[in-house]
């Protein structure tokens, strides 16, 4: 059934329809918007409530653009208007455990960048786990403690062009009952 059919609602349509965006035009990204996001990121699901997450917010142009240089596939950042660091705080994870701090700190980046494309900003999740050249780059340029695990940085801006949706359902990868 089409989701026009179905009468999707907003979040769902949010979903369905984000895309990665790696252009940006030169408007910036205001000081509300990215409280938005953050609220988005902090209502994200998480092992026994520990909220095991903390967030830099990057709008100074040098440092997004120092950021670039040390991600491989970050170098949408240097065009962007604004970034947010999603580290996750694994003393502050159920049982203290890097896999559930990673695994939080994960559902709060998904929240962040469907609430991006619901409020008609571009975003794209650029991976600083499980790399350690990676990792080392975020945790120097945002001067991270080494207990913090640096998840991602996440460009944001508003984008040059918006693209259609990809349907990515593939019924080949559903079980039913059992593998």
């Amino acid at each position: 059934m089409m989701e026009q059919e179905r009468g999707v609602g907003d979040a769902l349509r949010a979903i369905m329809n984000r895309r990665s965006v790696r252009d940006f035009t030169e408007s910036e990204v205001d000081s509300e918007t990215l409280e938005l996001l953050l609220r988005a990121g902090m209502a994200a699901p998480t092992a026994r409530n520990t909220q095991p997450w903390s967030f830099i917010v990057v709008t100074e142009h040098g440092l997004l653009e120092g950021l670039a240089e040390g991600l491989p596939y970050g170098k949408m950042l240097g065009k962007a208007r604004a970034a947010i660091t999603v580290c996750a705080l694994p003393e502050e994870a159920n049982g203290q455990s890097s896999e559930l701090a990673v695994v939080d700190a994960t559902c709060a980046t998904e929240n962040i960048l469907i609430a991006a494309h619901a409020l008609g900003l571009g975003a794209v999740w650029v991976a600083a786990y499980p790399y350690s050249d990676r990792m080392a780059h975020v945790r120097s340029m945002m001067q991270i403690p080494d207990t913090v695990i640096p998840l991602c940085v996440i460009p944001l801006g508003h984008p040059t062009v918006v693209k259609p949706p990809i349907d990515k359902f593939k019924p080949e990868k559903i079980h039913r009952e059992r593998w």
